[in-house]
C-alpha cells in the first residue's frame, strides 16, 4: 500500500499507539489501514451418494475442480455467502445441513468456512465462473485435478465423515497454500 484510501496522501508502516503490529498509517490524516484476512464461504452440495463439483472457468487454477465457494460480501452471513456462491457457480439450490470445516490459510490471509448441504433437486448447470458442473461419487473425485490444497483437505475430511456415518467439525490451518 502506498497511498491512503481516505485522503490519497502517502502511507508508511509503523506500530500505532496501543497496537503491537506494523500497520499502514497515513502521515496526513492518521487513518490506520488494517489488512485482515478475507472469508471464503463454500458448500459441498450432496445429491444422494454424490457431490457436486465445479470446474473453474477463472484464474487462479482455471480448468481444475472445486466445490462452490467465494469471498463473502459485506452485508451477508457466511451461510448466505455459501448459498449465493452455490447458485452463482453451479445454479444449484441447496439447504445447508451442517458447518463442516473452518480452514485457515495464514500465509495468504484467508479463512474458509465450508458447509455441507443437500441439493433440493438434481437441477444444476455451469454458472459464469464454471466451465462445467458435475456430480461425482466419492470414489470418483478427481483428486489430481482439485484446484486448491484447502479444497482437497475439506473434501478428504468430508469423505472420511461419510465413511464414518457422522459429520464432525474440522478446524485446521492449511500450510503454505500458494495461489498462482
Amino acid at each position: 500500500m502506498n497511498f491512503c484510501s481516505a485522503c490519497g496522501k502517502p502511507v508508511s508502516q509503523k506500530i500505532p499507539p496501543g497496537d503491537n503490529r506494523l500497520r499502514f498509517v497515513c502521515g496526513s490524516c492518521q487513518v490506520i489501514h488494517y489488512h485482515n484476512p478475507k472469508i471464503v464461504a463454500g458448500c459441498i452440495p450432496q445429491w444422494e451418494d454424490q457431490i457436486l463439483l465445479c470446474r473453474r472457468a477463472i484464474e487462479p487454477k482455471s480448468g481444475l475442480w472445486t466445490f462452490p465457494a467465494g469471498f463473502m460480501e459485506i452485508g451477508e452471513s457466511a451461510e448466505q455467502a455459501a448459498l449465493r456462491e452455490t447458485v452463482e457457480e453451479a445454479r444449484a439450490d441447496v439447504v445447508l445441513t451442517t458447518l463442516h470445516s473452518v480452514l485457515s490459510l495464514p500465509r495468504i490471509g484467508q479463512v474458509y468456512i465450508v458447509f455441507a448441504g443437500k441439493m433440493l433437486s438434481k437441477r444444476f448447470e455451469a454458472g459464469i465462473e464454471s466451465l462445467e458442473v458435475q456430480l461425482f461419487r466419492l470414489s470418483d473425485i478427481p483428486w489430481d485435478q482439485i484446484a486448491f490444497t484447502v479444497v482437497s483437505e475439506a473434501l478428504q475430511h468430508y469423505v472420511e465423515d461419510v465413511a464414518r456415518g457422522s459429520f464432525t467439525l474440522h478446524v485446521a490451518s492449511v500450510p503454505d497454500q500458494i495461489v498462482s
